[in-house]
């Protein structure tokens, strides 16, 4: 798999043209989308190229690609103007024996974030497989996160791998507009599985990058 990591777009119809531009240049099969994309939030100026419905426009011809989460600036009028799902606060995406948890941020808090989180949060969604009796929740190898408005590629306490891909629109403490990308690689009869993460400015230019 590879897959467009953006979050907190705020609705900058600019920057979300210039992120997905790297769908086809990177030969991405996924985007997540990791919340507050629409709205510019009461405490944010508003960022260059504002406009939501230029946002949208943008977004849809990838729908059918996009895995998202709801942010805390993302309104239940949002939801009615984007034609893909975002209501949901958290999914798992399950790549080549990865397990990545995606969420915006705010409500499961990254720095503590444990591998066994699925073993406390209901209705993981989770179905057991076939002959097991009991529910059996995997490990999480890795949480994608937004937020902060600040890129971070690092390991927990807990060893799960943070990733924050930053903001496209409103970057803090003074780092540019940022992006993330992740490609996996199936295990071979002569390799394991492997994937890796990056970190990307707008135009393009890696500045951080992870393997697990």
């Amino acid at each position: 798999m590879r897959a467009l990591i953006l979050s907190d777009i705020h609705g900058s119809a600019i920057a979300a043209r210039q992120a997905l531009s790297y769908f086809e240049a990177f030969k991405c099969d996924k985007i997540f989308l990791l919340g507050d994309t629409l709205y510019h939030g009461p405490r944010n100026p508003l960022p260059a190229g504002h406009g939501p419905m230029g946002v949208v426009e943008a977004l849809t011809p990838y729908k059918e690609h996009i895995v998202a989460v709801r942010g805390n600036c993302d309104a239940d009028v949002d939801l009615m103007m984007l034609d893909f799902p975002i209501e949901n606060e958290y999914k798992v995406i399950e790549d080549c024996g990865f397990h990545l948890f995606l969420s915006h941020g705010h409500i499961f808090m990254p720095e503590c974030f444990p591998k066994t989180a699925l073993e406390t949060i209901e209705s993981t969604g989770f179905k057991p497989t076939k002959g097991n009796v009991e529910q059996h929740k995997p490990q999480i190898d890795v949480y994608l996160y937004g937020h902060t408005h600040v890129w971070k590629l690092e390991k927990n306490f807990r060893d799960v791998l943070l990733v924050n891909p930053g903001s496209t629109s409103l970057p803090k403490d003074g780092n540019p507009p940022t992006f993330g990308f992740y490609e996996s690689t199936s295990a071979t009869e002569n390799s394991q599985a492997h994937a890796r993460f990056s970190i990307h400015t707008l135009d393009g230019m890696e500045i951080a990058a992870m393997n697990i």
